[in-house]
């Protein structure tokens, strides 16, 4: 079978055979987070959760209906031998969430689309031995670049990204040392560079002397895998 998705083209370029996944879950309802989600869906028809204040806002068109599973925010569920922990992050959107997942004793967890990091947020982040966190913006680039200034102001706001300088000091101060892989994701293509992330999270790890590898997911590249 052929896909066309740009979400299996990536996973079949880490080598992941999308017929593999037995399950979707959703942080929010945000475009740049579900535009996939319908062909995705159709072609696999495979369980989606998400929460069941986001479930709504989601449209699904020519009266098609996914398997979705909803939950409450910050609920904890099993799919099959992974333990997911959904926790509120804060976001303008309906009811984001991050996750976390748990399997034979490693913890993988995924922050992104967060305007700032409030301690229940930290909370979830702790012993994990992947972490997946925004990075989104640097601050000067942001405000000298090409967005209209409502946009710049949402993105720096409570509810918006994370900046470099954010995760920076996430990483200096609370970054667990049990973390064995850092990922700064969600960049922006207009207002970042992955050397910037990099340099910045480099010298907060440099600085508490964490040995945790770097890596800098990069806009419209598909990441690696990680097997552990």
């Amino acid at each position: 079978m052929l896909f066309r998705s740009e979400t299996f083209e990536r996973l079949n370029a880490i080598g992941i055979a999308p017929e593999s996944l037995t399950a979707i879950l959703v942080t929010h309802e945000h475009t740049d987070h579900i535009a996939g989600l319908q062909p995705i869906a159709k072609k696999l028809d495979i369980p989606i959760y998400l929460s069941r204040l986001t479930m709504p806002a989601i449209p699904w068109a020519d009266g098609f209906m996914p398997k979705l599973e909803p939950f409450a925010a910050g609920a904890s569920f099993p799919i099959g031998d992974i333990d997911v922990t959904s926790f509120t992050i804060p976001h303008d959107a309906i009811d984001p969430v991050g996750y976390s997942f748990k399997a034979e004793g490693l913890k993988f967890s995924i922050a992104t689309d967060l305007g700032y990091m409030p301690d229940s947020v930290r909370f979830h982040l702790r012993e994990s031995d992947v972490l997946l966190l925004e990075s989104n913006h640097d601050l000067e680039m942001l405000k000298v670049g090409p967005y209209p200034w409502a946009i710049k102001k949402r993105i720096m706001g409570r509810i918006g990204h994370l900046s470099n300088e954010v995760a920076r000091k996430f990483v200096q101060d609370h970054l667990n040392s049990r973390t064995s892989t850092l990922i700064l994701g969600h960049l922006s293509a207009h207002n970042n560079h992955p050397a910037i992330v990099e340099q910045c999270a480099r010298m907060a790890l440099d600085e508490r002397g964490l040995a945790a590898r770097l890596v800098v997911a990069e806009p419209n590249q598909p990441t690696e895998s990680f097997v552990y």
